[in-house]
């Protein structure tokens, strides 16, 4: 059932497709372009990650999940549906983004010799997947904020816990530099050069299973 799960959301999402497909281009010409190329890879993985979170909004407003409940399909189908529709999604930005950079990249070389802009493959595959964790990141807190209190209100409720995780980042980055504790840069440097990727994956998979367990044990418990 996942699978017919999925091909109902993609159905859903085939109309953003023309402007996706516009959005994506104009956007990655508009920073690749520039001195950020960099950044063309995260913007365009976060472009197509989070619009797949918009197949909420189409089941909220169809109240599809109260007929899909009376079919063959258990609430962890759903939910797990919602996660690989959300990660595949991610996932396929990112390498999009990554294509789309190193293709235009080397097309503004050619076509103007004169500016060249020089393309790291390790820096560029390294900002891709500190992209992809970002996603993930605020993906595993909007996906349960949905769940619980619906799709206007998860984003909302989104925001406000993004909100106070970077006021407690501060907060903590505040206190470590009144308290004169010193942070040997080159060893974290040298960390995240050999593990740094490794790690970033790993923790977006871990993230991702814990949101999920929350959003399943929101879901089972919850009235349609």
């Amino acid at each position: 059932m996942i699978k017919g799960l999925l091909k109902k959301d993609l159905y859903n999402l085939a109309s953003y497709k023309t402007s996706l497909i516009i959005i994506v281009i104009f956007c990655g010409m508009a920073i690749i372009g520039t001195d950020a190329i960099y950044w063309g890879s995260v913007v365009i993985g976060i472009i197509v990650g989070m619009i797949s979170l918009s197949t909420f909004s189409y089941d909220e407003m169809a109240k599809s999940n109260r007929y899909i409940l009376t079919l063959p399909v258990t609430r962890k189908e759903i939910v797990l549906e919602k996660y690989i529709l959300a990660i595949g999604a991610t996932i396929l930005g990112s390498l999009l983004g990554f294509v789309l950079t190193l293709l235009i990249g080397n097309i503004m070389n050619y076509v103007r010799p004169d500016n060249v802009i020089d393309i790291n493959i390790d820096t560029l595959l390294a900002t891709t997947i500190g992209g992809l964790f970002g996603v993930s990141l605020i993906q595993a807190i909007q996906i349960p904020s949905i769940f619980k209190w619906g799709a206007e209100k998860g984003r909302i409720q989104m925001f406000i816990v993004l909100f106070v995780l970077a006021l407690i980042g501060s907060g903590v980055g505040f206190l470590i530099k009144e308290s004169g504790l010193s942070v040997d840069i080159a060893k974290l440097e040298s960390v995240l050069k050999n593990f740094g990727l490794f790690l970033l994956i790993l923790l977006s998979f871990i993230i991702y299973f814990i949101s999920y367990k929350i959003s399943y044990k929101i879901y089972k418990n919850k009235e349609e």
